[in-house]
């Protein structure tokens, strides 16, 4: 069967040649007559492949010294509540701005170990922009500052790094990790589940300040201490070896195109197309205000929940499949991800202005 343009929010596409790849390994990784999925994660060719990851990883992202790496369980759900487990400190409490449903999801989490402080809800205006840096009411005395870079649901993204003083800034980049250059040192902490734009799910990658650790709460599980993940290099227990593998697929894959500044002008030019398209349409209309727009996560919709059915109908027809919004949004939304190929999104753009011409 050919194969469709996957416009999924997650988990979604990986490069074809990446799964070419993978698929030549399956059975037989190099010399060692078995599946990466098979070996021993203690194993000196299991520790080779990982070690590689991880400093590719470092090397395409610039993660700096000061900053550690960690292979994490349980996606970035799991960090909702290792981060203020993590972070507070005894007494602590932390800021949190409310953009989308994940980072108040997060907040959520935080109220079972502190009193969070909402610095700002985009909740009562439909979640559609992110604030700008004088909305932020943010506390000097705060633990940390998170938010979420990149809103999946809502096709909303920050253009700018919030400015936090002394407190650290968090950041949650599931959506949108890889896609451009990122000045880590900025950050405190960034973690990001890996199925959108890194690997198959399974899996959140942390990027934490070493200065940071030394806070957690004695409450906190030994399974999401950063300090005990880095003491142990994540091998604290059995990490998700195939999806540190397949994260290191992926990294070659985004090394061979260009690196960050290369995925930066790819998201930039897949999303052009398709707002371009939005704005100067009649008939569709773009869900996110214009200065807040992801460039990974397009939502648009028709203004009639019919035609809006239809078009994901027809669309899937044609074989562009997942532009169906999230139950909590409706209408359409084109994930655009590193691995969508330009021409995924040239077709998506053709079969839009069909659609107008024959119901607009």
């Amino acid at each position: 069967m050919e194969r469709v343009y996957n416009f999924s929010a997650g988990p979604s596409m990986l490069p074809l040649s990446v799964l070419e790849k993978a698929a030549s390994e399956l059975t037989a990784y190099g010399g060692s007559g078995m599946s990466v999925m098979e070996m021993s994660h203690r194993s000196k060719v299991y520790g080779e492949i990982f070690a590689r990851v991880k400093q590719s990883l470092r090397e395409v992202m610039n993660v700096p010294e000061t900053h550690e790496i960690l292979f994490m369980q349980g996606g970035a759900t799991a960090q909702f509540a290792a981060v203020p487990l993590n972070l507070l400190g005894e007494g602590g409490t932390a800021d949190y701005a409310l953009t989308g449903v994940f980072s108040t999801n997060a907040y959520n989490e935080a109220k079972k170990y502190c009193s969070p402080r909402a610095v700002f809800s985009g909740e009562a205006e439909g979640f559609r922009r992110i604030p700008d840096q004088s909305e932020l009411q943010l506390s000097p005395s705060a633990s940390y500052f998170h938010h979420c870079s990149n809103n999946t649901i809502y096709g909303t993204a920050w253009n700018y790094i919030p400015e936090t003083g002394s407190v650290p800034l968090v950041a949650d980049m599931s959506s949108e990790i890889l896609s451009r250059p990122v000045d880590i040192s900025k950050y405190g902490l960034i973690y990001a589940g890996v199925q959108k734009n890194m690997a198959p799910a399974g899996m959140a990658v942390v990027i934490v300040d070493k200065a940071l650790l030394g806070r957690e709460l004695p409450i906190t599980p030994t399974i999401m201490s950063y300090a005990k993940f880095m003491k142990a290099d994540s091998m604290l227990n059995t990490p998700p070896t195939y999806t540190i593998y397949m994260l290191g697929l992926v990294l070659d894959w985004v090394k061979e195109n260009g690196g960050l500044s290369g995925m930066d002008s790819l998201r930039r030019e897949r999303s052009s197309m398709i707002y371009d398209l939005l704005d100067s349409s009649g008939f569709y209309k773009a869900v996110a205000e214009k200065n807040s727009r992801s460039m990974m996560n397009v939502t648009f919709r028709t203004g009639s929940e019919e035609l809006d059915a239809k078009f994901v109908k027809e669309a899937a027809a044609e074989g562009l499949v997942n532009l169906k919004g999230h139950r909590l949004a409706g209408g359409m939304r084109a994930s655009i991800y590193n691995a969508m190929p330009v021409e995924g999104v040239i077709k998506l753009v053709e079969f839009m202005k069909k659609f107008e011409r024959e119901n607009g």
